[in-house]
């Protein structure tokens, strides 16, 4: 109890004085935008006495934007005259057009320009110049181009992605204005009002009016393409409004951090900012980008892996980086070592990502497995019957199911034991906790252990017809303790392996269908032979039914004789599951022969116990 409140002292006391620090903040704060206009004062004397006025700045970042942007565009013209590969990757080309323009333009200013601070506000500006060009081509393919986004959206959505480069730009060039005026050694006031009033407002008020004019538009960008799931659906609707608390949350986090006298990086706050707002259209655009991998590419199994955990990698990415440029920094202002959350930190992500990797693997192998697999197919003759699947396919499920909870589990222990939680107490309370309930519980281990053992027997797979003790249809469902079979009329019945018992499969190789006809005493036994050996024989020559026939219709001639009538018998050999639609076509040549050769089928006589209640 005492450790407690000692730990609660220790938090409201460091509360207290982050809450003495705001206020002191706040003050110099203020005190700092009084002074303004002699801070602008000493500012335009301090340039004055460099030889160099107002205005030969702004020509100067005239001069090198204009000169920044048509290098880079010249560049990227060359690259698309001399080299194939712009047009299959023009993201790849527009950064090494970036890469060579600023090697070109710092080059030409280190040659041209020998006054110190003049070549430090060109090279910052070259930088912004550089930095908007990247923003405003990935912005307008990532946006404009959504995948599978709907047509009638796009003119919303090109003004969207307008809007939001507009927003980059101005926040991009406001920190080159920053910079700039911290190159000039203008005051603490100066570079406030500048920073709050003319780019933090200003940019935080634009982008939160885009997401909420165009939120509808957002919402069909971030769904991706169809059809997408219900998260992504429910995340698509609520973005707009995460996005807009991000956007408060960032401008309120940059006021806090300067009233504390602990200025955030600009350009690292902004660039979080933008990989927050896009990045559920970045993962719509990778998702999109795999899909048509699957769809054309059938190479090994860990490439497939790789391109399905990439969305995996890049949200621990974004997150990653949220908590290196977030959450770190305000460890730090609360007195945390950072050194072991650090390493800690990277630890979690690389088992993460390995685990991640596993489970990609596993899914993958699972799902080249089951559509390698041969299977037995339904026709359109036979809608009613489920094609069996191959003993391979009805373990795939388990055996997917048993390793990615494995991988799971592995991945917990890992990072449990990164955090220096002992886990062998964890580890020993589980075994225990089964072994209890393993002695608790022996009809459940009965009905696991009897389900290994049928499935190891190859008893039965999914989509074949099974008969138990208790119920007889269709493999429906096949779970860890029981079976579910789904019955002809539709009832579901779930059977506990314990309690099947004996099992008839009629889903396996083949089988003998033997019909029975009850015909006149005085028929001619040898017509009726011949009638069923050309019934059998027109069937056999049927190209839709020949197919699951293995050996033809015919009779076996009088079974047996019964209240004065015979009874005539005849067989087909079939395959397992595939002889209804050949018993159909077989009584149907049946009774068309009968009643054409004048053969009378008899009524089965009405005993005692049959007639109806009431009657005399």
């Amino acid at each position: 109890m005492s450790e407690v409140t000692e730990g609660t002292g220790a938090i409201l006391d460091r509360l207290d004085r982050i809450g003495l620090a705001l206020e002191t903040g706040l003050r110099d704060r203020l005190h700092h935008i009084r002074n303004v206009g002699t801070e602008w004062d000493a500012l335009l004397q301090g340039l004055a006495a460099d030889g160099h006025a107002p205005g030969f700045y702004v020509l100067l970042v005239l001069a090198t934007t204009l000169v920044t942007l048509a290098t880079f565009h010249s560049i990227r013209w060359l690259l698309s005259r001399l080299a194939y590969w712009p047009k299959r990757s023009p993201s790849a080309a527009d950064l090494a057009a970036a890469l060579l323009t600023l090697a070109a333009v710092l080059l030409i200013l280190r040659a041209g320009i020998g006054d110190g601070i003049v070549r430090q506000v060109a090279r910052v500006w070259c930088y912004a110049t550089v930095l908007a060009v990247l923003v405003k081509l990935l912005l307008a393919r990532l946006i404009r181009n959504a995948p599978d986004t709907v047509s009638a959206l796009e003119g919303h959505r090109a003004a969207f992605a307008r809007l939001l480069i507009i927003g980059s730009v101005w926040g991009l060039f406001g920190l080159a204005a920053i910079a700039t005026l911290r190159a000039w050694n203008a005051g603490p006031g100066t570079r406030d009002i500048f920073g709050t009033f003319l780019i933090s407002t200003p940019l935080t008020t634009l982008l939160v009016l885009t997401y909420w004019r165009h939120h509808e538009t957002i919402v069909h960008a971030v769904a991706g393409r169809e059809p997408s799931s219900s998260s992504r659906r429910r995340l698509a609707k609520t973005w707009p409004a995460l996005a807009i608390l991000a956007l408060i949350g960032t401008f309120l986090a940059l006021q806090i951090a300067a009233t504390l006298g602990r200025p955030l990086p600009g350009l690292a706050m902004l660039g979080s900012l933008l990989l927050v707002l896009l990045s559920p259209h970045v993962d719509s655009t990778i998702a999109a980008w795999v899909q048509r991998k699957d769809e054309v590419q059938t190479g090994s199994i860990v490439p497939g892996a790789l391109r399905r955990m990439t969305r995996f990698t890049f949200a621990i990415l974004v997150i990653g980086l949220l908590v290196y440029l977030w959450a770190l920094p305000a460890l730090t202002a609360l007195s945390f070592d950072i050194t072991l959350i650090r390493a800690k930190a990277v630890e979690i992500v690389l088992v993460i990502l390995v685990g991640a990797l596993l489970w990609n693997v596993t899914a993958a192998a699972t799902s080249r497995l089951a559509h390698t697999e041969p299977g037995t197919s339904a026709t359109e003759a036979d809608e009613e019957i489920q094609a069996p699947l191959s003993r391979l396919e009805t373990l795939l499920p388990l055996l997917d199911g048993t390793a990615k909870a494995t991988i799971l589990v592995l991945s917990l222990l890992t990072v449990l034991v990164i955090l220096d939680v002992n886990v062998w107490p964890l580890i020993t309370g589980l075994s225990v906790f089964g072994l209890a309930i393993g002695f608790g519980s022996q009809t459940l281990v009965k009905d696991i252990v009897s389900g290994l053992f049928f499935l190891i027997d190859d008893s039965f797979r999914m989509g074949e017809y099974i008969e138990t003790s208790g119920a007889k249809g269709t493999v429906e469902k096949i779970s860890i303790r029981s079976v579910s079979l789904r019955h002809p009329r539709g009832a579901v019945a779930t059977i506990p392996y314990g309690q099947i018992g004996k099992i008839q499969n009629f889903s396996r190789d083949w089988v003998i269908e033997k019909l029975v006809f009850r015909v006149a005493f005085d028929t001619d036994v040898e017509k009726v032979r011949k009638l069923f050996k050309k019934i059998g024989q027109e069937i056999a020559d049927n190209p839709d039914l020949n197919a699951d026939l293995l050996e033809p219709f015919k009779s076996q001639g009088i079974a047996s004789v019964e209240d004065g009538t015979l009874l005539i018998r005849g067989k087909f050999k079939a395959k397992a599951g595939r002889q209804f639609a050949l018993r159909k076509a077989v009584l149907s040549a049946v009774q068309a022969a009968f009643r054409d050769n004048g053969i009378r089928a008899v009524p089965k006589p009405m005993s005692i116990s049959d007639e109806p209640a009431g009657a005399q």
